[in-house]
């Protein structure tokens, strides 16, 4: 029989037949040269297409890879496998006596994935995951393996690449000596009269979440590097007790608060390596535009609240330093990021997603390449001022489009 493909929210079941799990780089090698057609997937935490293969396409997943995660403590940089998920990589990165710069609010998703779809942690210093990249390994269309490492013209366009130039079989990271990272919640911060800039620069990572259930951010999580001092932040009260970011869930599955200090990779993310993720009951999507934007989108979400809060669970506001790379939703701009954890309902949640879209419009948004997302292609396209370089690199690493799916191919059409 079958198996049935999904991804892990459940809302997108994939045409494969079959998932191949190579297990080495000359395996996978073999499997794109004689496949018509080929897309990898990461640790399935999308939320559209991006990793649908088409009915004449094979899925590939690069978890049956050797997980390796060579660090190099002269270079400062670690080589992480296709395969590996960041809570992988950070425990050994943290066991040589260094850091990463930043993570993502969840450690379970694939280095390589993540950064293939401009995913990013906050704080307005640091850039997006993908900032961290070095060098990158990926096996070709025609079962060759290619690298590009910085200093090379193509590299900009290979670390977000939306999986269209090929299987990334490693990554190389830029690492930072080892940190410790204390983490304090605070409750009821106020739309009205916030200094978006100031509060957003408190702390080393800074996230507001609401539920446009009325004005206003119901909790502030602020990561404060422990070789810094502590944030002053008078805006609001703080936390009593632990709490988790949506309302009602247990706040045992997140990152120690109250201010106890630990790990980098123990605090930067929201949730804790050691509990399995949600049974993925929901749906997400995702907007940057520019940081110097923020309040002003703020204010345009506050009005449609009543439209927003019946289909959400939270919505988080996170930062993220402008980036090089030419198809990163931060490229080019400091960032704000406005994060929506949909319910589980995508027939309700649509309508809500093209409102929210509206609202956000005269910001040009760019949405995260991961999640649910309504933004014609033509607008979307428009947004990318290096897309067209992007656009002749697939054609010299791809020619016949062997990686490029219909989701992949409306970014890439000629612009009109």
């Amino acid at each position: 029989m079958a198996e049935t493909l999904t991804n892990w929210a459940g809302n997108i079941t994939y045409s494969a037949k079959e998932l191949h799990r190579p297990r080495s780089v000359d395996a996978l090698r073999a499997l794109v040269a004689e496949s018509a057609r080929v897309r990898v997937l990461g640790s399935g935490h999308s939320f559209n297409e991006i990793a649908e293969p088409g009915p004449d396409g094979v899925l590939v997943s690069l978890t049956a890879l050797p997980p390796a995660v060579d660090v190099d403590t002269t270079s400062r940089t670690a080589r992480v496998s296709g395969g590996v998920r960041y809570a992988e990589l950070a425990r050994t990165v943290h066991e040589h006596g260094f850091a990463l710069h930043n993570m993502a609010s969840l450690p379970h998703i694939s280095v390589a994935g993540s950064v293939a779809t401009g995913t990013h942690g906050s704080g307005v210093t640091n850039g997006s995951l993908g900032s961290a990249v070095r060098e990158v390994e990926l096996v070709t269309a025609d079962g060759s393996t290619v690298t590009i490492g910085r200093g090379d013209d193509r590299f900009d366009g290979a670390v977000t690449s939306l999986g269209a130039l090929g299987a990334v079989t490693a990554l190389t990271l830029d690492l930072e000596p080892d940190f410790g990272v204390s983490q304090h919640v605070f409750t009821e911060l106020p739309l009205e009269g916030l200094d978006f800039e100031t509060v957003a620069a408190t702390a080393y990572s800074v996230s507001l979440f609401t539920d446009w259930g009325r004005p206003g951010f119901r909790q502030v999580w602020l990561k404060r590097r422990t070789d810094q001092p502590l944030p002053d932040f008078p805006w609001a009260a703080p936390a009593t007790e632990a709490m988790h970011p949506v309302p009602g869930m247990p706040p045992r599955n997140c990152t120690r608060q109250l201010g106890v200090p630990g790990p980098w990779h123990e605090r930067l993310p929201h949730f804790r390596a050691e509990f399995t993720p949600s049974s993925g009951a929901e749906l997400q999507s995702e907007y940057l535009l520019p940081r110097s934007a923020a309040l002003s989108a703020l204010h345009a979400l506050d009005a449609i609240r009543d439209t927003i809060a019946p289909v959400l669970q939270i919505c988080e506001v996170r930062t993220v330093a402008a980036d090089r790379q030419w198809l990163s939703p931060a490229y080019g701009r400091d960032s704000v990021a406005l994060h929506f954890t949909w319910v589980e309902d995508t027939a309700a949640v649509l309508p809500v997603v093209r409102r929210v879209e509206e609202a956000l419009e005269p910001f040009a948004p760019r949405p995260h390449w991961g999640k649910v997302f309504t933004v014609p292609s033509e607008i979307l396209r428009g947004r990318y001022p290096r897309l067209g370089d992007f656009r002749a690199l697939v054609a010299s690493l791809d020619p016949a489009g062997k990686f490029t799916n219909a989701f992949v191919g409306n970014v890439l059409q000629p612009l009109s």
